[in-house]
């Protein structure tokens, strides 16, 4: 896995996440609509940003989507908790399920990569 690439997708990601978490604190729509679809949505972004970005195999796309989108995701629902607008239970579950859209978003990075040339 690039580090380096992963670092800055995950960072990117994660600087989405705590917006709409801190939009979604002082607005009630943002948080009772958004939150869910939305922070998986940018953990898809993050996996196939950074499949896209690094150009690897199956597995560094899979693994590197994986880990950004949950990374990002534990940190924005981490604010989130921090801030009382969730239960802490959702630490985990949103975390998990973020990751697994991330992984999601590495597969369809992979498959939409450039290919180097003949």
């Amino acid at each position: 896995m690039n580090t380096r690439i992963f670092g800055r997708v995950t960072l990117a990601a994660a600087a989405a996440q705590v917006g709409m978490v801190v939009a979604g604190h002082y607005s009630a729509p943002i948080r009772d609509n958004l939150f869910a679809l939305g922070g998986m949505g940018i953990s898809m972004l993050a996996g196939l940003f950074y499949a896209r970005i690094r150009g690897g195999g199956w597995a560094d796309s899979l693994v590197g989507g994986l880990l950004s989108g949950g990374a990002c995701a534990f940190l924005g629902i981490g604010v989130s908790v921090f801030l009382g607008d969730v239960p802490i239970s959702l630490l985990a579950f949103g975390t998990a399920g973020s990751a697994i859209a991330g992984l999601i978003g590495g597969a369809a990075g992979r498959l939409t990569a450039p290919r180097p040339g003949p």
